[in-house]
């Protein structure tokens, strides 16, 4: 063999090399790149894998059932997926974080996921994320003191009222809310930016007037209120402001808030919206896959943990559009549907 064959069969092997090696690099995102196809997806996570799950407050829905979710990853995955949930400020920051990589799955109230996709309201360009699944709905709770004079949400005007933490599904919808009843969250309330712990306990000692939430129900910090401080306390009905919000987002829909929930004297009509599992669009899929795949598996275990869970359903799961479905998540439900 010539000196000039040796020479060039070198050189090939290096750039071969060096094109394996770039095809290596790139972490999630080149491994999520090459399992585009549906036949790859087996839904079986082959390394030890810990996944962040972004939450909510500590004494929300989201809290208990994230908490719930991770702790049933790994029995059901055979120890290679574990989660931990983080207590976070909710919709808004969570989508933030999970595409910044600080978290891997996150919940999201549905209308600000679509702001996502969309590159709208919080968000200055489309977010790179995708949906596991639609799960339980949450129910816009807006509760007031019954001695502050608010009988609507225009009552509001120049009291005292928490509107959720800041980067929260709930400041979304309360914003959207005072808009719609012809007030500026700005200037014509006194806004607290509370998470749901304060907030409670401002209405106990007569420092906040009223406060908004949106969450599954019962939502536990709720529960604490109306059971401790009883009639000084009330729901308010924000339903005929439904028509004005559905031109802001069609996700908005009319719901009711039973008095068997938190044991008050009449139900309270409200309007309520679904939310979302969302991942990063680069998440491994059969990561995603098993993922939604323990959601619905262990959906028992949810539902002890906190009775809103057993709005996760399989005949809503894929109803996510305009945010899109993860592939992962989409051979999932195509398995569970199938059994």
């Amino acid at each position: 063999m010539s000196r000039t064959s040796v020479r060039l069969g070198a050189v090939v092997g290096a750039l071969a090399l060096v094109a394996a090696g770039t095809a290596g690099c790139g972490g999630r995102q080149n491994a999520a790149a090459t399992d585009n196809a549906a036949n790859d997806i087996t839904c079986k996570v082959e390394k030890e894998t810990r996944v962040g799950i972004a939450t909510g407050n500590a004494t929300g829905v989201y809290y208990v059932v994230g908490n719930a979710l991770a702790n049933q990853l790994s029995g059901a995955t055979d120890g290679k997926l574990t989660g931990t949930a983080a207590e976070t400020g909710a919709s808004v920051q969570n989508i933030e974080q999970l595409v910044a990589g600080k978290y891997d799955v996150a919940f999201s109230l549905f209308d600000t996921a679509v702001n996502a996709v969309q590159g709208k309201g919080s968000f200055t360009g489309p977010q790179p994320v995708e949906a596991l699944a639609r799960i339980y709905d949450n129910y816009t709770q807006v509760v007031v003191r019954a001695d502050a004079g608010i009988n609507s949400v225009a009552d509001m005007k120049g009291k005292r009222i928490s509107t959720g933490s800041p980067k929260s599904g709930t400041e979304v919808i309360a914003q959207r809310l005072l808009k719609a009843a012809g007030l500026d969250a700005e200037k014509d309330i006194k806004a607290q930016r509370l998470d749901l712990t304060k907030t409670v306990d401002g209405l106990k000692d007569g420092s906040i007037d009223g406060l908004f939430w949106s969450g599954g129900i019962p939502t536990g910090g709720l529960t604490d209120l109306f059971t401790t401080a009883g009639d000084k306390v009330k729901f308010i009905d924000i339903s005929p402001l439904l028509p004005k919000m559905t031109e802001l987002n069609p996700a908005y829909q009319a719901g009711t808030i039973g008095k068997d929930v938190y044991k008050t004297a009449a139900d309270t009509p409200t309007i309520v919206v679904p939310n979302v599992l969302l991942v990063r669009k680069n998440l491994d899929a059969n990561v995603a896959c098993a993922l939604t795949r323990v959601l619905f598996d262990k959906k028992d275990a949810l539902v002890q943990a906190n009775p809103a869970a057993k709005g996760i359903q399989l005949e809503t799961a894929r109803k996510t559009e305009p945010v899109p479905l993860h592939r992962g998540a989409a051979t999932a439900l195509n398995d569970l549907g199938s059994r």
